[in-house]
């Protein structure tokens, strides 16, 4: 039989009507698979054995898991190849990125050696290249700016009535500053990975990530314009100083300074043509150009042949130590100041590292841990933090050129730290000669991945406008109150975000396609029919707390009722009632003849009047007027008039279907109970369908079923509560059913 015929298949399904009870009948409910206990767990978790000591030395050393399998002869030589070109990027970053963060070019070097070797033993990926990054780097040079600006540092100037900066006391101050915040953010790290929070990764969309990065390209970019232009613009910290920055360079435009101008649009040029190239060419050339290691090289060498620096005033990085440093802490009393700055770069830093390392295990098929990433940066930021690291994490363009070039494993991040090492004890200070403003160049050249990123805005627009302005608000108030603030706002619009949109769920009334059992929106589906006297109501969310009061509001509005103007109106009759009958019986009492009285027919509830069917009356024109009443002494008998036909097609039935909630807070469950107790005071028959077995149990340990509301009126589907009420109304005889 083809796929086709199998498709126009009609399938006839006949079973009972199941409410939660008989459900758990027929299904057998129970518990069929034993957990096993707390005591149980704690003592399986400290239980001793060979396997078990063997997994979690796989799990915190992955290392250990992959290097005794490592294929030497199938991956070694893309390794080896991948390691170079990552070195090839490393050297000119590291001493483009240090600056940003307020501290000499060296430490650029050493935050992409020792965080490198770390992430080689701890970390999961395969392909990520851990180092300097511009945007943690900037964040880090921010609270450098604010801790320690240059204006507390002035000392008396030699033979002059001005001052100067103190550059030395200057730099130690700066450099403990940036030790103690990348060894708080360690720890930081590492505590969250000890306590399983890697999945707060998920609580940052990527909206939110990649607007934030722009931003911080944006900041970047402003941080770089003193260098590229040879201008001198006043230092500026906290909300808008970006926006001071411009306008001071702006002003000083006319003061720029030529040979550094013409520097800057030189390396522009070259680099920008030649990364072009590298992108069109990059199926046909076996390694992509190293134009910045080539730009530092020649820039360097020109600078100091030419003297750029004595003759033309051509800033350059001045003096690189070479070698290693020892190991040292930093001051304790700057950790208190640091809490809240260590936090924020924290997570900026992970989340960027656990994006990249999900896209390209994603790719190329394996597995990354959340948690274990935390903790392998972490480690790294806290070792490298003592050895004058900074803070440190991954970079799209490096791990993409890891990937690129053949990298297989992290064993190119051991290539790339060995050269790094060789750089940092030997060539490091041949770079003494190097204009900052080819460093800058090469920081704003590198941002065109980020900027590329304003491709989501139409994107955006078409698919997710609440999302286009989580990007838009997390955007502007990262460029005009800074990364640490910024970040803090646009968490905090992101969270209203979902706020709204629990507080603002598409509601809806669901109808019945004939020949199915399916229920599906009226206004959406135009074969889906509403059933004459039934409502079937919808949220699209959850309830609890926050919409509960909305969740009745809509299905009033919904359903036509008004739920409280039938509940007075209905005790006001009931007491106008009373008081008549009251009236009726001292009338009783004072007659002499009973045989010329008019007896009350008692027969119907023992009050002498009828019952009302409520559930016909919510119609407002009806519930102002009384009711057809006659009474004793009007010429007629005690009854209540009958609804007419169209009376009888109104509402009598309303089913609430709540498949789409996944739990249930004390709000909730009393919502619900209102709903009942109010809709059934006045005649209403109230139903819920399609309650997850998680929802059912939550609604038992709330105490919302009772023996005046059962589990009978709860049902497995809508359909099945829409054919218990057609069984008792007899309007059907049978349960079948087609499902196509």
């Amino acid at each position: 039989m083809s796929d086709v015929d199998l498709d126009k298949m009609e399938y006839f399904v006949q079973r009972e009507i199941l409410d939660d009870d008989r459900l758990d009948n027929v299904a057998q409910k129970g518990i069929w698979v034993t957990k096993p206990t707390i005591v149980e767990r704690v003592k399986d978790y400290f239980r001793c054995s060979l396997s078990r000591l063997k997994l979690m030395l796989f799990s915190w050393f992955p290392i250990l898991h992959w290097l005794p399998q490592y294929p030497i002869k199938e991956y070694l030589p893309g390794d080896i190849v991948s390691g170079a070109s990552i070195f090839v990027l490393h050297l000119p970053q590291g001493l483009a990125y240090a600056p940003l963060a307020g501290l000499s070019p060296v430490y650029g070097l050493y935050a992409s050696f020792y965080p490198v070797l770390i992430y080689v033993i701890f970390g999961t990926s395969r392909h990520l290249s851990v180092g300097t990054f511009a945007v943690t780097s900037i964040m880090v040079g921010n609270v450098v700016q604010r801790l320690a600006p240059d204006s507390n540092f002035l000392i008396p100037a030699n033979g002059t009535n001005g001052t100067v900066v103190n550059t030395s006391v200057r730099d130690h101050n700066r450099l403990e500053i940036v030790m103690a915040l990348t060894i708080l953010m360690g720890i930081y790290q590492i505590l969250l990975s000890i306590f399983r929070f890697g999945f707060m990764v998920s609580y940052l969309s990527e909206p939110m990530v990649r607007a934030y990065t722009t931003g911080s390209a944006v900041l970047v970019c402003v941080s770089q314009l003193k260098p590229m232009f040879g201008v001198l613009p006043g230092q500026y910290t906290g909300p808008l100083s970006a926006v001071y920055t411009v306008v001071d360079v702006c002003r000083l435009l006319p003061k720029t300074k030529i040979p550094v101008l013409i520097v800057t649009i030189v390396s522009l040029a070259v680099l920008i043509a030649v990364k072009e190239i590298n992108t069109c060419f990059r199926n046909k050339l076996p390694l992509p150009i190293p134009i910045e290691l080539l730009v530092i090289i020649f820039g360097t060498i020109i600078a100091h042949f030419g003297e750029l620096k004595s003759k033309y005033g051509v800033n350059v990085v001045g003096l690189i130590p070479s070698g290693m440093t020892a190991p040292f802490a930093p001051s304790n009393s700057l950790y208190s100041q640091l809490a809240g700055d260590a936090f924020a770069v924290g997570i900026v830093s992970y989340v960027i590292n656990i994006s990249l390392a999900k896209t390209f295990a994603q790719k190329l098929s394996y597995k990354v841990d959340n948690s274990q990433e935390l903790m392998a940066v972490g480690i790294g930021n806290v070792f490298g933090g003592f050895f004058q690291s900074y803070a440190a994490t991954a970079s799209l363009s490096r791990t993409l050129v890891q990937e690129s070039t053949g990298g297989q494993t992290q064993v190119a991040g051991i290539i790339s730290s060995i050269l790094m090492l060789i750089a940092i004890l030997k060539i490091g200070s041949l770079f003494e000669d190097l204009p900052t403003a080819i460093l800058a160049t090469i920081v704003v050249v590198n941002l065109k991945g980020m900027f590329m990123q304003f491709v989501d805005l139409p994107m955006l627009w078409r698919t997710n406008k609440v999302d286009l302005l989580i990007w838009l608000v997390t955007f502007v108030a990262a460029v005009l109150l800074n990364l640490d603030l910024g970040l803090g706002v646009a968490v905090g619009f992101a969270i209203i975000t979902v706020i709204f949109r629990t507080q603002l769920p598409h509601y809806s009334v669901l109808g019945h396609v004939p020949g199915t059992d399916l229920y599906l929106d009226i206004e959406t589906y135009k074969e889906a029919k509403e059933i004459p006297g039934i409502k079937i109501f919808r949220s699209s969310t959850t309830i609890y707390y926050t919409n509960a009061e909305m969740y009745v509001d809509a299905l009033q509005e919904k359903c036509g009722i008004d739920i409280r103007t039938m509940l007075t109106a209905k005790r006001k009759q009931e007491a106008d009632l009373k008081r008549q009958q009251q009236k009726e019986e001292k009338r009783a009492k004072k007659e002499i003849s009973f045989e010329s009285s008019c007896v009350t027919d008692t027969s119907t509830n023992g009050h002498g009047i009828g019952q009302v069917n409520w559930a016909y009356q919510h119609d407002p024109a009806m519930m102002s007027s009384n009711p057809d009443i006659c009474l004793p002494g009007d010429g007629g008998v005690n009854t209540i008039s009958l609804p007419t036909e169209e009376e009888n097609r109104k509402i009598h039935t309303i089913i609430l279907d709540i498949s789409t909630i996944s739990f249930v807070d004390t709000v909730t469950s009393n919502t619900l109970k209102n709903i009942f107790k109010e809709f059934g005071e006045v005649d209403f028959n109230i139903y819920l369908a399609g309650a997850q077995v998680c929802v059912v149990k939550q609604l038992e340990t709330a105490g919302f079923f009772s023996d005046s509301l059962p589990k009978s009126k709860l049902f497995v589907t809508v359909h099945d509560a829409v054919l218990h009420y057609h069984k008792l109304s007899g309007n059907i005889c049978t349960h079948t059913y087609i499902c196509r």
